[in-house]
């Protein structure tokens, strides 16, 4: 069949990816662009499947297998996660990305060099090839470990054999010296498999001295900078995909590659102007360790019925939700409860912090899923600008998004954006505990006089002041 056929189909599944990722910018359309990047993905690897040459009735049966196998597993991770996981799965399908991508970049270098087929490449594609191999190497598998690292401390550790084991944040500044040293050992053996293409020592020694830095650079980022360590893996399973591309002349693969890539970046950069944050600091300087502070202070808590009473006949509220809205799933609830103070007169908001939750859009999809309108999703900057014209704002499992301590100059949260929560007449949050955030600084805006506290589950206080709101 004409190569250009298959051109043409990597053409509409590359235009698939371009309007899927147009369509990933706006909640309402985000599921619309989500499908079409499934069905560019399918449709590159349909065309990419009729174009080998499988020589044997076998090996189309194992990448049938392999095709069904990896869909079922697909399917079920995707039904059974809970929202409050997502972030985990991301994580993880990042790492999964990368080691696809590293995965066959490897295989193309060992087959090369056990066929002896480096021998009959030109002296510039000999040199291209084997930096994009190695390219390819490196990115992907600190994409693999530093992935599935990642996820580890978004969970908060691991289960082995029934043993619970917490995920370490632990970085001393000559870590980055040890970090320096690995990353110049691979650009070296880099060079040496191109001096010495047949060794395939080299590549294996790339390999595994590139798990080790992936470990490396994220044990010490800290749980409140993991949005954005997130996003920067993302973006560089999308590099490794390019380099994979170039190594094996499959544009669906660069392009894609290349594409992924772009748009990490630039959401790692938006994530990092949210936390007022310099990337190289976050990944050098240990921000948001998860060392905890003690918490030595008291508050007596309000009950539904006060906080109804205080919300009754008030003109404006604005919602601030946050993690802890994620865990109780009362996404639900908080919607009723907008629903009573509209159908009163009342001005309804809800602040969107863009780190809260841990990752990009967290809120953003759970207060979708709840049929809220998507004009009344302000973001913070916007919404900072009328909070101090707000009666209540009531934060729902938000912490450090919301914690005055980000205004000074000390300690991991020093000069990250908030949402400015303390500018309300009066605060209302729901909250288990006086326990402190993901970065570990205790909130001074728990402790105010203006603050009433509902202690318990998101879900059980949010149903309890809907129906004293109701009772009213």
């Amino acid at each position: 069949m004409d190569p250009a056929i298959w051109d043409i189909g990597y053409l509409i599944a590359s235009i698939l990816f371009i309007l899927g990722l147009k369509k990933l910018g706006h909640p309402r359309t985000a599921p619309t662009g989500n499908l079409y990047g499934a069905m560019g993905m399918l449709l590159a690897v349909i065309v990419t499947i009729a174009q080998m040459d499988f020589g044997a009735t076998d090996t189309l049966l194992i990448i049938g297998a392999g095709l069904g196998l990896g869909a079922l597993i697909g399917y079920v991770m995707a039904v059974r996660v809970q929202m409050t996981g997502m972030p985990e799965m991301v994580a993880l399908f990042n790492g999964f990305g990368g080691a696809a991508s590293a995965l066959v970049a490897a295989s193309e270098v060992f087959k090369l060099i056990d066929s002896g087929e480096w021998s009959d490449l030109g002296w510039l594609e000999l040199r291209v090839a084997w930096i994009a191999i190695g390219l390819s190497a490196l990115v992907g598998w600190v994409t693999l470990t530093g992935s599935l690292l990642a996820m580890m401390k978004l969970k908060g550790g691991v289960e082995i054999f029934g043993t619970w084991y917490r995920t370490p944040t632990w970085g001393p500044e000559w870590l980055n010296y040890i970090k320096a040293l690995i990353l110049i050992s691979i650009i070296g053996l880099l060079y040496m498999t191109i001096e010495q293409p047949g060794n395939q020592d080299y590549v294996i020694a790339i390999i595994a001295l590139s798990s080790i830095l992936g470990i490396l650079f994220v044990l010490p980022i800290g749980g409140a900078d993991m949005p954005v360590v997130v996003s920067l893996l993302n973006s560089l399973s999308g590099i490794a995909a390019a380099f994979t591309g170039f190594i094996i002349g499959n544009n669906v693969l660069i392009i894609a590659g290349s594409m992924v890539g772009a748009a990490g970046l630039i959401l790692t950069n938006i994530m990092c102007k949210a936390m007022n944050r310099e990337l190289i600091d976050v990944l050098f300087k240990s921000f948001g360790g998860s060392d905890k502070e003690q918490v030595t202070r008291t508050k007596v808590g309000s009950d539904p019925e006060e906080v109804a009473m205080v919300c009754d006949g008030i003109s404006k509220c604005v919602i601030i939700p946050g993690y802890g809205m994620a865990v109780s799933q009362c996404q639900h609830q908080v919607r009723e409860f907008a629903d009573i103070l509209e159908a009163n007169g009342c001005e309804v908001k809800y602040g969107i912090h863009p780190v809260a939750g841990r990752m990009p859009g967290h809120m953003n999809v759970l207060l979708a899923e709840a049929s809220v309108p998507y004009e009344k999703l302000i973001e913070m900057d916007d919404i900072n600008s009328e909070m101090g014209e707000c009666d209540v704002a009531l934060v729902v499992g938000a912490n450090d998004t919301v914690n005055p301590a980000a205004r000074s100059d000390e300690g991991p949260l020093a000069g990250m954006p908030i949402i400015d929560a303390d500018k309300a007449g009066v605060v209302v949050i729901v909250k288990r505990s006086l326990s402190v955030g993901y970065a570990g600084v205790d909130n001074d805006l728990f402790y105010e006089d203006k603050t009433m506290m509902l202690f318990g589950d998101g879900k059980q206080m949010m149903t309890e002041l809907v129906s004293s709101m109701k009772e009213l």
